[in-house]
């Protein structure tokens, strides 16, 4: 089954065809980052802008790659949401425009959720990873620990009570000038540091609390900022490392009470942009006992590939639904209940 994916949640606009769930054929990814860097972040008005200008020539331009036919495509999957209203709507009205085009079910996508797909992208067979699994979504959005039976089952177990790790990164980055966005440049600096240089603070230190939070953490760096005064180029590298250490770390500790809560549990599913971090890949690879799983760094940040795996699982696991996904009547969302929202529309039909 070839699949359409449509990803315009905030500000990369994203389309790709991928092929039973794991085969990628085609991704094109058009960034915003250079529009956005001038703000020091996303504008939601500009990044709905920018996707209208690329969408269109975006979708001709896969087609032509690919050599393939709009008529090879059996199944479109967009994301629906979280992410900016105005940025949803341009990737949902595109997409509902090929699905009718070609009478093609059109399924909506949990952006957050369809992150984890990036990390099984590309792997089949043997390879894949088992089920029942733990899967984490890092971000500049969102900090989601989530507890999977099945490629569609998302038990959350945790998130972050405040910043996201990802948002936390592109803050800090701004507190020492390194500019937007912020993970990259700090883990280019922290290579250059040492981890002990500065003690940082543990949040959420009961090891029994599975939740996350990154807002002190970035008000200790301010509050470290203001005490020393001037820094080095070696203090900012320095306090990088020690910064990083301590925000990946967190995420490890609480990795690791989880699976030992969970012992049903056969591997680990790492996503999202801050999944393209080396340290992290390290640390996870160290440190947790069962085998983690991230995606190819084509896969990290924002992409449709993503969003097409996770459409087809969806049509795959939910035959009962297929009449409903010819249907095209229902709306895009930023930030409310995904499952509420499906039930709303399935009552109002």
């Amino acid at each position: 089954m070839l699949v359409l994916g449509i990803e315009s949640s905030c500000d990369e606009t994203a389309l790709a065809l991928v092929r039973d769930g794991v085969d990628v054929v085609g991704s094109l990814v058009a960034s915003q980052t250079a529009v956005h860097a001038k703000f020091g972040g996303v504008v939601p008005e500009v990044a709905a802008r920018e996707h209208l200008k690329v969408i269109a020539p975006m979708f001709r331009e896969l087609m032509r790659t690919t050599s393939a036919r709009s008529q090879d495509i059996d199944l479109v999957a967009v994301t629906q949401g979280p992410g900016l209203i105005g940025a949803i709507l341009v990737g949902v009205a595109y997409a509902k425009g090929v699905a009718l085009a070609l009478h093609r079910p059109l399924i909506p996508v949990d952006h957050v959720h369809a992150h984890v797909h990036g990390a099984l992208l590309g792997i089949s067979g043997a390879e894949q990873p088992q089920f029942p699994t733990l899967a984490l979504v890092v971000s500049g959005g969102h900090t989601n620990l989530y507890y999977m039976q099945s490629p569609t089952h998302f038990q959350l177990l945790a998130c972050s009570i405040d910043d996201a790790c990802g948002e936390c990164f592109d803050k800090v980055a701004k507190l020492l000038g390194l500019g937007y966005p912020g993970g990259p440049r700090i883990e280019a600096l922290a290579q250059q540091g040492r981890v002990d240089a500065v003690t940082m603070p543990r949040m959420v230190s009961q090891k029994s609390r599975l939740e996350f939070s990154y807002s002190g953490l970035k008000t200790f760096v301010a509050n470290h900022l203001r005490q020393v005064g001037q820094v080095t180029e070696q203090d900012r590298a320095d306090l990088c490392a020690s910064f990083q250490a301590e925000a990946l770390g967190q995420i490890v500790r609480k990795v690791q009470e989880a699976v030992r809560l969970f012992p049903e549990a056969r591997s680990v599913l790492v996503a999202g942009g801050v999944a393209a971090n080396q340290t992290f890949r390290r640390m996870m690879a160290d440190q947790i006992s069962l085998p983690s799983f991230f995606p190819k760094l084509d896969y990290c940040s924002d992409n449709a590939a993503m969003i097409a795996a996770y459409g087809f699982h969806i049509y795959q696991n939910q035959p009962e639904d297929r009449a409903a996904w010819l249907r095209h009547n229902w709306d895009a969302y930023s930030r409310y209940d995904f499952a509420k929202a499906l039930n709303a529309t399935s009552s109002a039909t």
